[in-house]
């Protein structure tokens, strides 16, 4: 790994990085839901948005969201938006400006996993079932696909590591067509 890429742990898992429940749990809402929803203890809102972290590194930094290409992996070009904002748990909860400046970002975000990685098709899902902070998986599908016509199966707790000098380059051709570089602090309001 590279010296100066700082990997804390401040994020904390989201839903697609939790083991499966058992099913003796199926109905049962992590036991700190009513804090977490208020953005008592979420990890997103208390991550200080590094460059790089255990779950990924920085492709970019926008004024309503940063985006994470994912350490894991699943499936080239998996990224993760996050909002950048004050504790969010659903889309509906953004003024119109926000909520138009969150989704122009993932869209920006897309456009670039589209022409790096030439999917099939893409995947957007927003859930927040387990850390409600208003975050976005993009999950590129291609020809060999493990679910063609079906959601994918995120399985990250048996997913190897991406080895970090193609993460890095990856990350890095991704940020030159975001036109963004590490370091930089977001566009301004």
């Amino acid at each position: 790994m590279d010296a100066g890429v700082r990997r804390p742990v401040h994020r904390p898992r989201c839903p697609a990085h939790l083991p499966p429940r058992s099913e003796g749990d199926v109905n049962d809402w992590p036991a700190n839901w009513q804090l977490l929803i208020r953005g008592i203890g979420c990890g997103m809102c208390e991550s200080e948005r590094p460059d790089a972290d255990a779950f990924g590194v920085c492709v970019q930094r926008g004024r309503f969201s940063d985006a994470y290409l994912q350490r894991k992996d699943i499936q080239r070009g998996y990224t993760v938006v996050i909002w950048r904002g004050r504790h969010v748990t659903e889309p509906t909860d953004l003024a119109e400006d926000e909520a138009s400046g969150y989704w122009a970002e993932i869209l920006s975000v897309s456009r670039a996993l589209q022409a790096f990685y030439q999917p099939l098709k893409m995947n957007y899902e927003t859930l927040g079932n387990s850390l409600p902070h208003l975050h976005t998986h993009l999950i590129p599908r291609y020809q060999a696909d493990p679910r063609p016509g079906q959601p994918f199966p995120l399985m990250l707790d048996t997913a190897a590591e991406i080895p970090e000098v193609r993460l890095l380059a990856e990350a890095a051709e991704l940020r030159q067509r975001l036109s963004w570089e590490p370091g930089e602090p977001p566009p301004l309001a």
